[in-house]
């Protein structure tokens, strides 16, 4: 009888002493959390801190880059308003026409001589700055879409695929027009497809998880490759052999672009469209116009400038057609293509020297 006693005040003992440690265990475990939850606020703070200190920067910048151009623009009208006023006086001299004539300075002989040469000084200082920011935004997004986001596991962002813009709409904005969304006949199909860092020109940067593509002032520095384009050019890491196959493109941020499908084996100097086994529509802004080439064969389309293009590939059909994407599908080309080798979405942006971008996007649909 003693000894279960004693069995059983040992139990209690331990009993007790287990829900003592346990207590002490949730205790610091409430204490790291709180802890956590105060370190991780203080950086929050500091971040935003740093953040902002980054936007003030910009938007000094800004206000000086915007003065600049008003003090620029008055000094040129200044000049020509002295020019006119001067002018005017020597014209209204009672001297002959011919007198008048050749007192005038030489400059003044010349109609709109001095008026075209300010105009053209103004233009040059102007295009230099708006160069300069066209370069500094280019450098912002390579640098956060692309070498600062590397830095941290994927997060879920509000929608990676729409093209980014700092003058988008506000939440409140947004909320009252949200993005309509609407039924596609291809949405069962849609592929998640991405760029290969692999086949692409040096001096088109990729962000936005593979999924961007734009002109850089400068090299970007990707590894060494064997199949890397040598002209303004960019493949995507999937192929398809087999099947039905969908995936849509943001062209409205260039003035020049193809999109299309093209054989792995493509050259490197070979153009999208202008071999045997590449198709592609392409819109060349200078010319304004909307073109189907295949074998270095155009085919002029008479549409508007897509401001999204949908490629759908039925590989069973041997077919690959294109679409102008608004609130529904307008068919722009099919091309029947005649090859049984894996196909890889291409693209192509034009001139290396003007600022452009390609996106590719989800459908945005049911």
């Amino acid at each position: 009888m003693v000894h279960c006693v004693t069995l059983k005040e040992e139990e209690i003992w331990d009993m007790s002493k287990q829900l003592e440690i346990t207590s002490e265990t949730i205790h610091l475990l409430r204490k790291d959390l709180s802890e956590a939850k105060e370190y991780a606020s203080q950086i929050k703070s500091q971040i935003t801190k740093d953040f902002c200190c980054m936007k003030e920067y910009i938007e000094r910048q800004e206000r000086n880059t915007l003065m600049f151009i008003e003090q620029e623009q008055e000094a040129a009208q200044q000049k020509i308003e002295e020019t006119i006023h001067q002018l005017c006086v020597e014209v209204n001299k009672p001297t002959d026409i011919k007198a008048q004539t050749s007192n005038l300075p030489e400059r003044h002989r010349y109609k709109g001589s001095l008026s075209t040469m300010n105009k053209i000084t103004l233009d040059e200082k102007l295009n230099v700055v708006k160069s300069a920011v066209e370069d500094l935004k280019r450098k912002l997004e390579i640098l956060l879409l692309e070498k600062y986001a590397r830095q941290f596991p994927p997060v879920q962002p509000p929608d990676l695929y729409q093209e980014p813009n700092v003058c988008s709409l506000s939440p409140e904005s947004a909320a009252k027009n949200p993005e309509p969304t609407i039924s596609s006949q291809f949405s069962q199909w849609e592929d998640d497809v991405t760029f290969d860092l692999t086949r692409v020109h040096e001096r088109l940067a990729i962000t936005a998880q593979n999924r961007k593509v734009m002109v850089s002032s400068y090299p970007t520095g990707y590894d060494s490759s064997p199949n890397r384009f040598c002209i303004s050019q960019v493949m995507c890491s999937q192929s398809f052999s087999t099947g039905c196959h969908y995936w849509e493109v943001i062209t409205k941020n260039s003035d020049g672009w193809a999109v299309g499908v093209a054989h792995g084996m493509i050259g490197k100097r070979d153009k999208l469209g202008r071999t045997e086994h590449s198709w592609c529509v392409e819109w060349l802004g200078p010319k304004k116009q909307l073109s189907a080439w295949h074998r270095d064969q155009e085919t002029l389309l008479h549409k508007d400038k897509p401001s999204r293009v949908g490629v759908f590939l039925e590989l069973q059909k041997k077919t690959v057609s294109f679409y102008s994407i608004t609130d529904k599908e307008m068919l722009l080309h099919t091309f029947e293509i005649n090859t049984s080798n894996p196909l890889y979405p291409a693209f192509w942006l034009y001139s290396l020297e003007r600022n452009g971008s390609l996106a590719i996007s989800h459908t945005n649909r049911r």
